[in-house]
């Protein structure tokens, strides 16, 4: 079908008059008769007929024009969409976060985003840190929110560090080490409530062992939520090597205690993590963009 043709058929019936079509679209009356004449050839189909000293519409030309006026309403959403989408002011953004991003720091970036870009749709998947870097590495996802970034993956993935914050050893307050120094070993002998396998600050503990030559730890009870871990020790079992940001409320408030590990003094980047050489939608960038703006403050 010749769109062309349809869109001076419709304006044609729009205003009712070849006339005001021709001055509307700068194109002589004789080139837009000749076209719909071409056009009802094509379709076999009469549009026009004379009325006195105009024309009006056939019965068909009716049904034709309001199936033209459907389209091209369709045709200005999509540029409408199109703008948006350039814009960044429409789009589907889809995120995954690790733990600790996710509870503590994405809910106010995503709350003020919203607040700009509304029409922006947000997927957003919480995982550890294996899993998100999965997603992103597999398109899954656009950006990924990450605490520490293990060195195999940079030649994959581009990284942008927002902050560092300080990894803490934490006990319950009637702990025999609350608010002490003590070695390493010492440390390693207590019973441990960890996140599970794949959580970067787990494998950051054990990292950390491995380098001092210190034994690992017994990870006695194993969550799949900070949450559920750091009540655990709150309620006076074990110990917890976690994020500042996750603890400091409690340690404040005195329901938990730090531990003063000889010299251990280990901190968590937390980074935006996109795909290499890889260009991100409007929308993305614009909520790049909205979390620089934004970073975490104590």
């Amino acid at each position: 079908m010749n769109l062309h043709a349809l869109r001076l058929f419709y304006v044609i019936s729009s205003t009712g008059s070849v006339t005001r079509a021709s001055e509307l679209l700068n194109i002589s009356q004789p080139a837009i008769t000749a076209q719909i004449k071409k056009f009802e050839k094509e379709l076999s189909l009469t549009l026009l007929k004379p009325h006195g000293r105009g024309i009006a519409l056939t019965d068909a030309g009716e049904e034709i024009s309001l199936l033209a006026k459907r389209l091209f309403a369709v045709e200005q959403q999509i540029e409408q969409f199109a703008q948006e989408y350039r814009n960044g002011t429409n789009g589907c953004i889809r995120l995954a976060a690790t733990y600790l991003p996710a509870h503590f720091l994405i809910p106010t970036w995503i709350a003020k985003f919203k607040q700009q870009y509304e029409q922006v749709e947000m997927m957003f998947t919480t995982t550890n840190s294996s899993d998100a870097l999965n997603q992103l590495l597999n398109v899954d996802v656009d950006i990924a929110i990450y605490g520490g970034l293990p060195a195999e993956y940079q030649d994959t993935i581009e990284i942008e560090e927002l902050f560092q914050d300080e990894l803490w050893f934490v006990v319950a307050p009637n702990h025999r080490y609350a608010n002490q120094q003590v070695s390493l070993p010492e440390m390693m002998k207590e019973p441990f409530v960890m996140r599970e396998e794949g959580s970067s600050t787990r494998e950051r503990l054990l990292s950390l062992c491995r380098t001092y030559n210190s034994p690992a730890p017994t990870i006695s009870l194993q969550f799949n939520g900070l949450h559920e871990a750091i009540t655990a020790v709150i309620a006076g079992y074990g110990a917890n090597f976690v994020s500042s940001i996750v603890v400091r409320e409690y340690v404040e408030r005195g329901e938990l205690c730090r531990v003063y590990v000889e010299g251990i003094h280990l901190k968590n980047t937390i980074a935006i993590c996109t795909r290499k050489n890889e260009p991100l939608s409007a929308s993305a960038m614009n909520f790049i963009q909205m979390i620089r703006q934004n970073p975490y403050k104590e």
